[in-house]
């Protein structure tokens, strides 16, 4: 069963053109909408720019048991629904941009323009998954918070901005380890290659030259040879490209939904 999510709206209160300058932002596993901060404030200067934490993560609610991606897409629709709309711009990152997937193919109705940041359609081994979930379930998300943030970003950034790595480990840190170990089971059982070719909104697909986590070659050329049209850009960043990479992301992300 779908929930609502805890979201915050940022930019114009009333859109024109039946939603289309609406844009909704899902982050990655481990983060709140608060990952979005760099660049919600460009973003929302013409867009009514909706963020949203995943379920068992943020303000969101923590269902019990194993998640799966479709049902992250669910939680997206019912929020959205409830908030009276109906068709957006979709951007998701990591996690976010799995989700973003399901809804460009499962639901191409509702989406206007697609950008993926650093994702994947796929992960051929799923045990680091399983065992990031084992780990988080016998231990707490506090004693991965620094590993995985420490990997969220270059060292030379990283070292540059020690309060931003501190801000991202604090993050995973508060994430409830349920809710964190119900995405890992999303995660492992992920696998959209067969759908890609159902997407149908116009699609940007943003990786980042040294991410660890979604690795250009394979995962973002992947999506970009199997999606229809899809057009790939670069930034030289890791995993969390729209923070270390803000301005530039923003950007991107603004020429693709025709700001």
């Amino acid at each position: 069963m779908s929930v609502q999510l805890h979201h915050v709206v940022d930019g114009p209160t009333e859109v024109d053109e039946a939603d289309a300058a609406v844009l909704v932002l899902v982050g990655s596993l481990g983060s709140t909408l608060e990952m979005w901060r760099p660049n919600v404030e460009t973003l929302a200067r013409r867009h009514r720019v909706v963020r949203l934490d995943h379920r068992g993560h943020g303000g969101s609610p923590v269902p019990d048991g194993d998640y799966t991606v479709a049902d992250l897409a669910g939680d997206v629709l019912a929020t959205l629904d409830t908030l009276g709309i109906d068709r957006f711009h979709l951007c998701g990152l990591s996690l976010g941009g799995m989700v973003a997937q399901y809804l460009g193919s499962e639901h191409p109705d509702r989406v206007r323009t697609l950008t993926l940041c650093c994702t994947s359609s796929h992960f051929p081994d799923s045990t680091p998954w399983a065992e990031r979930r084992a780990t988080v379930t016998t231990s707490g998300t506090g004693s991965i918070a620094e590993t995985i943030a420490s990997r969220w970003f270059t060292p030379e950034w990283g070292a540059a901005h020690p309060d931003a790595v501190a801000e991202a480990a604090a993050m995973i840190t508060a994430t409830s380890d349920v809710g964190y170990a119900g995405c890992c089971a999303a995660l492992a059982g992920w696998d959209h290659r067969d759908r890609l070719g159902s997407v149908t909104a116009p699609t940007l697909v943003i990786g980042a030259e040294h991410d660890l986590s979604t690795p250009i070659e394979p995962h973002t050329l992947t999506l970009v040879g199997a999606i229809p049209g899809a057009r790939l850009e670069v930034l030289p960043a890791a995993h969390l490209a729209t923070i270390e990479r803000a301005d530039d992301a923003t950007r991107l992300i603004l020429e693709h939904i025709g700001a």
